[in-house]
């Protein structure tokens, strides 16, 4: 039996402590039960705080713990809630930061959901290797861990002994993910279908909204996302584009480039991507009509493009986020 030890965090949504304590839990444990057999849990899991004292969830639920990080002197796996602010987090919980450390130099592997990424990063040992999470967290993510490889359209990324998972609802993924990695395949899809969950999703794409970014404080380059963003339909030249903003065309692909993490080309198409997605949400004109609604001639190309941003192809993703298209 392995031990699993739930860190929850300041601010912490109340999903991201109590569903992977549901997935470990019930490991070994529902399926023999519905199975009229004897029941094998796979794991023993146990719930703590940096000071071992009951804490409320962001959604207003009081859970109590078993006790602090120092009452843990020896675990298999540390699963890290998520955060709402790592300046607060640090803080008030930034010991945690050096346990994280000292447990991992043991041979402790850490997992973390959503923005507990954040806590992960700031130990330093995801410098150099992959990580994901919370697409709103991104462009912070970026600015504050820029030794850490961003892999934001996965689902879940795995370093050996160091995971990450994206969303808040991601926490089951990344459980059930390390469910068949430390108890194999069958034990996995015997939990899969005993909670009634998808296993083996790895993308977060489809979810994804695209970035806008304007806190970089280049009002030159500002005017010029606003154009685009009025005018996503229209074709330009990075020759007007300089023209309207007084700079010359080199200059003014670097302080774009710089200032939004885009070229001018990708920038827009993120916009047109967006503005197709919501069409296929609401609206029931074909892939074709949408296309030409945001500035494209062959919907093969933008397709393509479509496909590229989101994991899906238009009718995929159609099916998947209009409304009522999941009712039967």
């Amino acid at each position: 039996m392995k031990s699993v030890t739930i860190l929850a965090m300041l601010n912490t949504m109340a999903a991201t402590v109590t569903s992977p304590m549901d997935v470990f839990y019930q490991a070994g444990v529902m399926w023999n039960v519905f199975n009229g057999k004897a029941v094998t849990p796979y794991f023993d899991v146990k719930l703590v705080t940096s000071t071992g004292e009951p804490f409320r969830c962001l959604n207003g639920v009081r859970l109590i713990p078993d006790g602090s990080i120092h009452d843990v002197p020896t675990t298999d796996l540390i699963v890290v809630s998520s955060i709402l602010d790592i300046e607060k987090v640090l803080a008030r919980q930034g010991e945690v930061v050096d346990w994280l450390q000292a447990m991992h130099g043991q041979g402790t592997h850490i997992a973390t959901i959503c923005s507990g990424a954040f806590v992960l990063a700031e130990t330093g040992l995801l410098d150099g290797k992959t990580a994901t999470t919370h697409w709103g967290f991104a462009e912070q993510f970026k600015r504050r861990y820029p030794q850490v490889r961003l892999k934001l359209e996965r689902l879940i990324t795995d370093e050996g002994d160091l995971y990450c998972s994206g969303g808040y609802n991601t926490g089951i993924d990344l459980s059930l993910y390390l469910v068949e990695k430390y108890c194999g395949h069958e034990v996995a899809l015997q939990s899969s279908k005993s909670m009634i969950s998808d296993i083996g999703r790895t993308t977060q794409a489809p979810y994804c909204m695209y970035q806008f970014r304007k806190d970089h404080n280049d009002n030159r380059v500002l005017p010029i996302q606003e154009w685009i963003e009025r005018n996503f339909e229209q074709n330009f030249t990075y020759d007007r584009l300089a023209r309207r903003s007084g700079m010359s065309r080199r200059t003014m692909e670097r302080r774009f480039k710089n200032a939004t993490g885009e070229t001018p080309l990708t920038y827009q198409q993120g916009i047109r991507v967006e503005v197709a997605k919501r069409l296929l949400e609401t609206e029931s004109q074909t892939f074709d009509e949408i296309t030409y609604q945001v500035g494209y001639e062959d919907s093969s190309t933008f397709r393509k493009i479509f496909f590229k941003q989101t994991g899906l192809v238009p009718t995929e993703y159609r099916k998947k986020f209009q409304r009522g298209s999941g009712i039967p």
